[in-house]
C-alpha cells in the first residue's frame, strides 16, 4: 500500500459519518434547517469580528470553532472525562451539555445524548465534504461544536459528537448535581 495514512484517515471520516441523515430523513421533531434556532431570553448573543476571535482563541480552537474544522479523533481533553459537571462553550461560556448525558460512543470525540436546553444549540444542514450532515453550533456565539447523528442511546437516540476544543468543563461543586436537560 502506498498511502496507508490517507486510507486510515478516509476510513475514520466515513466511520464518524456512517449514519449521516439528509434533511428529509431527519425526524420531524428535530428538523435541521438553515434558519437559526429559537434562542431563549437567557442566551444573549455574542458577536465579534474574526480578528477579535483570533486574539481570544488558540489556533486549533479558531480553526475548529470559526472555520468549522475538527480535532483529531482520540486527542480531545474531555474524551475520558467522567466527572460531574457541565460542559460549556469554550468561546462564550454558554451551558451546553450536562455530564450525565455524556456517553462512550467509541468515535474518539466526546458524545452526548441531549443538550441542556434545545435553545442552547443550533442545528444546521452541512453539505461540506460531499455529504449531508447536521452541524451543531453554539446558539450564543455560532461557534462550531461538531455534528449530531441519529445513532445515540435512548431516550433520544441522538449522538451529539462534539470537539473537546469547543467545550470547557465546569466541575460541579461538591454535593451539587450537574445541570440537567429541561423536561418535555
Amino acid at each position: 500500500m502506498k498511502y496507508p495514512l490517507l486510507i486510515a484517515f478516509c476510513a475514520l471520516a466515513l466511520a464518524c459519518d456512517r449514519t449521516a441523515v439528509t434533511a428529509a430523513e431527519k425526524p420531524a421533531d428535530k428538523p435541521a434547517s438553515d434558519k437559526p434556532a429559537v434562542v431563549d431570553k437567557e442566551v444573549d448573543r455574542v458577536e465579534k469580528s474574526n480578528d477579535e476571535w483570533k486574539k481570544e482563541m488558540t489556533e486549533l480552537q479558531y480553526n475548529v470553532m470559526r472555520e468549522k474544522g475538527t480535532e483529531r479523533s482520540g486527542t480531545g481533553k474531555d474524551l475520558n472525562n467522567h466527572e460531574k459537571g457541565t460542559f460549556v462553550c469554550s468561546a462564550c461560556g454558554l451551558s451546553l451539555f450536562p455530564s450525565d448525558t455524556k456517553f462512550e460512543s467509541g468515535t474518539g470525540w466526546p458524545s452526548f445524548w441531549k443538550p441542556i436546553k434545545p435553545s442552547h444549540v443550533k442545528e444546521v444542514v452541512d453539505k461540506d465534504h460531499g455529504m449531508t450532515r447536521t452541524e451543531v453550533l453554539c446558539a450564543r456565539c455560532d461557534g462550531h461544536l461538531g455534528h449530531v447523528f441519529d445513532d445515540g442511546p435512548k431516550p433520544t437516540g441522538l449522538r451529539y459528537c462534539m470537539n473537546s476544543i469547543s467545550l470547557k468543563f465546569v466541575p460541579a461543586e461538591k454535593g451539587e448535581k450537574a445541570e440537567t436537560p429541561e423536561k418535555k
